[in-house]
């Protein structure tokens, strides 16, 4: 159980996904969880299947890009409990295509969701963490994060922001007692890609994965054990951290990896010119 036994917990985009197993194993390792979805039904489902399994959990439906209801959520469990131990932002969403292709408002919807969305669930706990001298900030980033992502763009430009957020926050956190962590994962068998919009891409093309996906509830374990040694930047599987090593060392020797990539992928684009 250890250092997650007996406390409270924010999960972002519980209902499903990694947010889900990060829940289910929040409970399993003795925290109160709170089951924060835009969609309302999974949230319950998630909450019922953990205190079937003797774990507390409590459903809340919440749209992360609304500034007052994720405030609203986070203010009301620290009140409610005395205190909140644990926030992770994880939700998010993905549009993907050519950039050319990609309007304003699809990029803003991204945006929106994985960035702001983010923003908005730390500017309402960190105050409150700084004050009770307490407390970790967990926000799920992505490898997109930490390299370059072509024909993803939006979700890319959100998830390095995020990384910068955190590790910036986690610097001004240090002297309050306030921890922050940045979660930069490779591809985890979740619905974002069967929910993703792609825009004039043929969805067999792009969702095709040059690795073997991780399944949600051995992200989830990564993830917590990562969070119970403090780590900055929780990259994870192992292809992860070499490429990024690599982007660093041999950047024109990956860069050119990404381009082909692209260049595979434009083949399938259907808009007109």
């Amino acid at each position: 159980m250890g250092c997650f036994e007996d406390k409270v917990a924010i999960v972002t985009g519980g209902g499903a996904g990694i947010g889900e197993a990060v829940c289910r194993e929040l409970a399993r390792r003795g925290a109160l969880v709170t089951v924060a979805d835009i969609n309302g039904d999974d949230a319950e489902r998630v909450t019922t299947t953990i205190a079937s399994s003797g774990g507390r959990a409590q459903a809340c439906r919440v749209d992360v890009a609304d500034e007052q209801d994720i405030r609203r959520l986070v203010e009301q469990t620290a009140a409610a409990h005395g205190r909140l131990d644990y926030l992770f932002n994880n939700a998010g969403i993905a549009i993907g295509g050519d950039a050319r292709d990609l309007t304003s408002d699809q990029w803003r919807r991204v945006l929106d969701v994985d960035l702001y969305g983010v923003l908005n669930g730390t500017v309402a706990a960190y105050p409150i963490m700084a004050r009770q001298g307490s407390g970790h900030i967990v926000n799920i980033s992505s490898a997109t994060g930490l390299l370059p992502q072509p024909l993803n763009a939006p979700y890319c430009t959100a998830k390095h922001a995020v990384v910068g957020l955190s590790l910036s926050l986690r610097l001004e956190g240090a002297d309050l007692g306030v921890k922050v962590s940045a979660v930069c994962p490779g591809y985890v068998r979740t619905n974002i890609y069967q929910n993703v919009l792609l825009v004039n891409m043929p969805r067999e093309e792009a969702a095709r994965k040059p690795v073997k996906m991780i399944e949600p509830s051995q992200a989830a374990v990564t993830i917590l054990d990562g969070v119970a040694r403090n780590r900055a930047l929780i990259i994870f599987p192992g292809y992860v951290r070499w490429a990024w090593r690599g982007y660093r060392l041999f950047p024109r020797a990956i860069e050119r990896v990404f381009v082909l990539r692209m260049r595979q992928l434009r083949k399938y684009r259907t808009a007109a010119e």
